[in-house]
């Protein structure tokens, strides 16, 4: 009997071994690169089903898309060494992970100042006027339902495929645990973990204030999140507490529309020979500090 000593690989020979240590029959080393050739066409056939396939549904899975990019790049954009705070490198993973962890957690405040503690009770007072939203099992079981099955899963380990599949056995018990998480205003500990990868932005990579956090956290509070939103944007909507002048995070516009309407704004104060002055803003990490 003739064994192979490895894997047929596309473009390398394996060595067969054969029991009686003589060289295999002519007739066996035919067969076997027969199994070759016929192992090579599967896989490049395999390979292009895969490639016309990410291709034809890459607005999708538009992740799984890149990921494959990514995955043929022949560089990885690891975190090399990076400055402490004395100024000298670090290079071992676990010096680099306490350095990058130290940076992301000093721009979280630990206690609010005492005038955002007094808002926040003025804010919590006007909304006792208003009966909080039950979370409806049915609503729960929509979302779950609509879940992108793509997407990647969180630190609890549970698939979007299994809480969309599942939908029907499932959508009572979320549903109790948001309601509970809504009235008491506490969040579950599982929900507060997330998954923390640092992303290179600009700048020298080897200064930890040019890498942003990338964050991986649970479906099941993304899902509260998606609730809460949907709340908050029809007692907006109701209220007109948002301007039509706001862009950003509002449904149907983005930052093209508020270019144009600034750009047709300013056009027409120059045409109208009015003097225009224009001051620009930018919050540094204003994405890092949002709790």
């Amino acid at each position: 009997m003739v064994i192979p000593s490895t894997l047929p690989k596309a473009g390398k020979m394996c060595v067969l071994i054969s029991h009686a240590g003589k060289l295999p029959h002519p007739a066996t080393w035919e067969e076997y690169r027969n199994v070759v050739r016929a192992c090579n066409d599967a896989m490049r056939k395999a390979k292009v089903h895969l490639e016309l396939k990410l291709a034809r549904d890459v607005k999708n899975n538009k992740k799984g898309f890149c990921k494959y990019i990514s995955s043929k790049r022949k560089t990885r954009g690891n975190v090399g060494p990076l400055l402490n705070e004395v100024s000298a490198l670090v290079t071992e993973d676990t010096e680099k992970a306490e350095l990058l962890s130290a940076l992301f957690a000093s721009v979280f405040s630990a206690k609010a100042s005492p005038q955002v503690c007094q808002a926040l009770e003025a804010r919590e007072e006007s909304c006792r006027k208003y009966d909080l939203p039950l979370v409806e099992e049915d609503c729960v079981r929509d979302h779950f339902s609509n879940l992108d099955t793509h997407k990647s899963i969180g630190p609890n380990e549970m698939h979007p495929r299994v809480l969309r599949e599942l939908v029907d056995v499932i959508a009572e018990p979320p549903s109790i645990i948001f309601e509970r998480s809504w009235r008491t205003g506490e969040v579950p500990e599982d929900w507060t973990k997330a998954s923390v990868t640092p992303v290179f932005n600009k700048g020298k990579k080897e200064d930890p204030g040019n890498y942003r956090v990338d964050s991986l956290t649970s479906i099941s509070g993304k899902m509260m999140e998606q609730l809460i939103l949907e709340v908050i944007i029809k007692q907006v909507e109701e209220e007109k507490v948002i301007r039509s002048s706001q862009h950003g995070f509002t449904k149907g516009k983005s930052c093209l529309t508020n270019l144009i309407a600034f750009y047709n704004g300013m056009t027409g104060c120059v045409g109208e020979g009015r003097a225009v002055d224009v001051v620009c803003v930018d919050f540094s990490k204003a994405f890092d500090t949002v709790l």
